[in-house]
C-alpha cells in the first residue's frame, strides 16, 4: 500500500461502493479530469491493487437466503487427502468459500442454500460422498449483522 496515495486511495474507496461508475462520474467527484483518472485506475488494475469487477447478487432472490458455516475435520493429512478434499470442494457450487483452518478443524466452508430441507439434501447427497471426511460441524447463521465485500483504510 506505500505505493499509493490519498487520490489512488479515494479511487479504491470509490470502486468499492459502486464498481459501476463511470470514469467520468468518478473524476468529478475526485474533482480530477477523465484522463489521469483513467490512466490511475489502468495502473490499480495492472499492479493487482483490483482483481475484478463484480456485481452482487440478493441472495435470498436466488433462493440461497440461508447461510452455513460448516467446520470440515478430515480423516488423514496427507497431502493428496487434502489436495483431493479442496478438488472436490470447488466443484460444488453451494459452497461458495473454503478456508484452510488451524485448530480442531482443518477446513471451514461457507454454505448457501435455500432453506434447511436444502442443507440435509446438500449434506447427505453431496458432502457426505466426499472421501475422507472425518466430522463436521455446522454453524447456522440467524441473522447477518455485518457484511462488506469492501476493505476498510
Amino acid at each position: 500500500m506505500e505505493n499509493l496515495d490519498n487520490t489512488d486511495l479515494q479511487i479504491l474507496k470509490h470502486l468499492q461502493e459502486n464498481s459501476n461508475i463511470n470514469t467520468k462520474d468518478l473524476a468529478s467527484k475526485l474533482f480530477l479530469t477523465v484522463t489521469p483518472v483513467y490512466e490511475r485506475i489502468k495502473r490499480l488494475e495492472r499492479d493487482g491493487y483490483i482483481t475484478k469487477y463484480v456485481a452482487l447478487l440478493d441472495r435470498k432472490k436466488m433462493n440461497r437466503g440461508m447461510t452455513v458455516f460448516c467446520n470440515v475435520r478430515l480423516k488423514e493429512h496427507a497431502k493428496n487427502v487434502g489436495s483431493n478434499f479442496v478438488k472436490d470442494i470447488v466443484a460444488l457450487p453451494e459452497i461458495i468459500e473454503c478456508y484452510n483452518i488451524a485448530g480442531d478443524y482443518d477446513f471451514m466452508l461457507k454454505i448457501l442454500v435455500q432453506d434447511m430441507s436444502s442443507y440435509q439434501d446438500f449434506v447427505m447427497n453431496k458432502l457426505s460422498t466426499i472421501e475422507n471426511i472425518g466430522n463436521t460441524n455446522s454453524i447456522f447463521v440467524m441473522g447477518e449483522i455485518k457484511h462488506s465485500t469492501a476493505l476498510e483504510f
